[in-house]
């Protein structure tokens, strides 16, 4: 049975202009340091960026105004396919456990300009 759906979109040249303004401070605040590391693996971290911000924000949709979930307690990581995935932590863990939520799906994509995110909640 779906619990919720969500989806986000955002612009990569925004994530770019947020990381320069505020640098790590920034990060910190809103990944985890796998999914930084991740990121700036590649020749341009931006992309990456975006799509992992997209998630977060779909993922808080799919929930709804239930419960304040911090940021880093999303974290997305990639199976050992490649598939990206959902790491859950602090009150995002103890969120789905408490829902019996029992799957997160996640898709994620980007081109030139966009990063989009679209994310399941299964029971």
């Amino acid at each position: 049975m779906i619990y919720g759906i969500g989806i986000d979109i955002i612009k990569i040249d925004r994530m770019r202009s947020a990381v320069e303004r505020w640098g790590r401070r920034f990060l910190e605040k809103v990944f985890t340091e796998q999914e930084i590391r991740y990121c700036y693996e590649r020749s341009d971290p931006y992309p990456s960026l975006a799509v992992r911000f997209a998630v977060k924000e779909a993922l808080i949709k799919a929930i709804g105004s239930r419960v304040f979930i911090p940021l880093t307690d999303i974290e997305v990581v990639n199976s050992m396919d490649g598939a990206p995935i959902i790491r859950a932590h602090g009150k995002l863990k103890y969120f789905l456990m408490e829902k019996s939520i029992s799957h997160c799906h996640i898709s994620i994509s980007h081109e030139r300009d966009f990063g989009i995110a679209f994310v399941v909640l299964e029971r």
